[in-house]
């Protein structure tokens, strides 16, 4: 058998070339696309933000109007009751910042048309409409920026169910057809980006989530006079892939993925109950250890997850969402080595026992163990030699065996490494295996004896 064709090196996140289609839509080349992505790359985690008007009765956000569960003026009745009162954005970002998110992203104007910003050109802010009487992002952009670790990310729809001079209201209303009034539309589109404008002078955050892109084509939304727009004063500013092929990565949202997303850079944004904003009768939270499973499955494929709070329309943040964030914080500051700055770890069927991801040279392989272990755990194909096996953020090393290694065989033996109850982790137990280069792996179905 040939031994070339049976070791592989593996490559998987720093092999994969950034997105050529994107790269030839905007004219920048992948070396600059690839250093724009750098920090978000590294990033891992993020925390996402939902806060609008909806959180007064606990509404879904937008939806509950434009599926028609709720009037709309109910629905912008609530306008009265956001008050925003013990709203603190030092405390959200302190909460934010030790949870181990190195970015954040909060909701400026979603669906609904409400803004959050003191906008000069929309009619609904909260500052104009709103009992809250003040500009809400100014603060939170503030606090944020005082941060070395934390970048800044901004969510904003493109669609506005509120402007006579949008197109749609609800699923069953809609108020002209574009193409039988260009007029109309381009008056929307002029607001689009007069707001757009407005965030991007103010705030220049590092980053914008654009979502509602579903409802109009690339062409009609001009994605990409959006995107020059941005880039005009924020020419480092990254963009999701919610504006019709112009995004620089990918956004899964809610199920994380079985298998890694077709883009070299990707996000899974990710509810800690079933709810965006703030919904009292929604109490099926995910424990932390459910919710750090799907992290660092995130970690394993090579992408990042987006984790999302919803605060009460008083500015408070609930209990169980504090929790959930102050348990990251444990164990990222804990397991930091083997968290930011990785990359996609290794196929499934090399280790059984959990997720991987691997350092950038390739020569630290890192398990994450969400099951006590029930024995010692196993790492088949493996044909480097293994130098030294540690538990991450306790330090204690571990014993392993390598068995089955024949000297007339090119089959890795199997590695077994012992990790003892007393250096377990309480949620998610991490080891580092450290090998003599960068992994190679047996991707073959093993052989029979030709010569002994």
């Amino acid at each position: 058998m040939n031994l070339k064709r049976t070791l592989s090196l593996l490559l998987v996140a720093g092999s994969m070339l950034p997105s050529m289609a994107q790269s030839a839509l905007t004219g920048e080349s992948p070396e600059a696309y690839k250093a724009r992505m750098e920090w978000f790359g590294k990033a891992k985690l993020g925390i996402f933000i939902h806060w609008g008007i909806y959180a007064v009765r606990g509404v879904s956000e937008s939806w509950s109007f434009y599926n028609n569960y709720l009037p709309y003026d109910e629905y912008y009745k609530q306008e009265k009751g956001f008050n925003a009162s013990k709203y603190n954005p030092k405390e959200w970002v302190d909460l934010i910042e030790q949870s181990g998110a190195r970015y954040t992203v909060i909701t400026t104007k979603h669906h609904d048309g409400m803004a959050l910003w003191d906008t000069k050109v929309g009619l609904h802010s909260a500052k104009k409409t709103c009992a809250a009487k003040r500009d809400l992002i100014a603060p939170f952009v503030e606090e944020v920026k005082k941060r070395d670790n934390l970048h800044l990310g901004l969510y904003y729809s493109l669609l506005d169910w509120s402007r006579d001079d949008y197109p749609n209201k609800t699923k069953t209303e809609q108020r002209y057809n574009i193409k039988e009034d260009p007029a109309r539309w381009q008056s929307f589109c002029k607001f689009n980006f007069a707001q757009l404008d407005e965030l991007n002078t103010q705030f220049k955050p590092d980053l914008y989530w654009f979502d509602g892109d579903w409802e109009q084509t690339a062409e009609d939304w001009n994605s990409k006079g959006i995107i020059d727009l941005l880039r005009g004063k924020n020419p480092n500013c990254i963009v999701n892939s919610r504006i019709q092929g112009y995004g620089d990565y990918a956004t899964p949202e809610q199920g994380v993925p079985v298998v890694r997303p077709d883009a070299t850079y990707w996000e899974l944004c990710y509810t800690m109950n079933d709810s965006w904003g703030w919904q009292p009768t929604d109490k099926n939270f995910k424990s932390p250890q459910q919710l750090l499973r799907s992290f660092v499955d995130c970690i394993s494929m090579g992408g990042n997850m987006l984790l999302d709070f919803g605060p009460k329309a008083d500015g408070t943040i609930p209990k169980e969402e504090v929790e959930i964030l102050k348990e990251f914080g444990r164990w990222t500051k804990k397991h930091a080595e083997a968290i930011y700055d990785t990359r996609a770890g290794i196929p499934g069927e090399h280790f059984r026992g959990g997720y991987t991801a691997l350092n950038p040279e390739g020569d630290i392989l890192y398990l994450y163990l969400p099951n006590k272990p029930n024995g010692p755990i196993e790492l088949k194909g493996i044909a480097n030699k293994v130098n030294r096996v540690w538990v991450v953020g306790n330090g204690s090393m571990l014993d392993f065996k390598v068995f089955n290694k024949l000297y007339w065989n090119e089959v890795p033996g199997i590695v077994y490494i012992d990790v003892p109850e007393e250096v377990q982790d309480e949620q998610i137990t991490v080891v580092a295996v450290l090998l003599d280069g960068p992994i190679k792996l047996y991707r073959g179905e093993g052989q029979v004896i030709t010569a002994n």
